[in-house]
């Protein structure tokens, strides 16, 4: 684009665009009558087309309304509403007394278990005295140290093959 916009310039792009726009128009309108009649909605898979609606039962739709009937009933100072007679309460489950025995020697015997933890007495952790390494090697003489080292180069050329004599009069 030039950096100087002069009116005909402009005038000029506003016209070019909107016969672009004709022509686009003029297409879209050719399509849509290729289209079977009833079909004029647009494809659900466009980018902003919306998102499916979840689905509710009856039961959760019941119990919403129920519950938003309660809430305006109670903003307007009104007795709640009775609640919906679908579902009694289940009668509350009793511990018999077998049950209850059961449970009482239960604790009974692991609180004693507890008690007879308790009364031990802990012993008292000795602490470990550890030989330290620099005094172990300052005792090995450096006479046996040279000594490992001749046996280790003994065993080198006792697992050597045997050579030629030319060679092995080199060594």
């Amino acid at each position: 684009m030039p950096t100087r916009l002069t009116p005909e310039i402009i005038t000029a792009a506003i016209d070019g665009f909107e016969a672009q726009k004709t022509r686009i128009d003029a297409r879209i309108a050719e399509l849509r009558a290729v289209l079977p009649r009833g079909s004029t909605e647009t494809v659900a898979s466009t980018p902003g087309a919306a998102p499916k609606k979840r689905k509710i039962s009856a039961a959760a739709r019941r119990r919403m309304a129920l519950a938003q009937k309660a809430r305006w009933a109670k903003i307007r100072g009104e007795s709640a509403p009775p609640a919906s007679p679908a579902k009694p309460e289940p009668p509350k489950r009793k511990l018999s007394k077998a049950g209850r025995a059961a449970i009482v020697a239960a604790l009974k015997k692991r609180w004693a278990a507890k008690k007879a933890a308790m009364s031990k007495p802990k012993p008292v952790a000795t602490k470990k005295v550890g030989v330290k390494k620099a005094t172990a090697k300052a005792v090995l003489p450096k006479a046996a140290k040279k000594g490992a080292r001749a046996k280790k180069a003994a065993a080198k050329t006792a697992t050597l093959p045997a050579q030629t004599g030319s060679v092995v009069a080199a060594q």
